[in-house]
């Protein structure tokens, strides 16, 4: 979950919407850190475990979701910025 995260974080947050938000590296991590907070944890202890929540992530329906919580945590910080 936190690499899938991440990446669509750092498309979001260079997209043409949110160019108005702060784009420090302390209000990225804030927004992953907020929007992993919001979502479930999938641990795993192997590269085959990795691969296999990836891919069951990785599916338009869960992007989607996950994007929601990614939008939210960035109006969420860009309301209260960690400085």
């Amino acid at each position: 979950m936190e690499e899938i995260v991440q990446s669509l974080v750092r498309v979001l947050m260079r997209g043409s919407e949110y160019q108005t938000f702060c784009k420090c590296p302390q209000c990225e991590l804030d927004i992953i850190a907020l929007s992993l907070n919001t979502l479930p944890t999938h641990y795993v202890t192997t590269e085959k475990g990795r691969k296999a929540v990836f891919e069951r992530m990785n599916t338009l329906e869960n992007l989607e979701w996950i994007n929601k919580r990614i939008i939210h945590s960035i109006h969420v910080v860009g309301k209260y910025p960690h400085r």
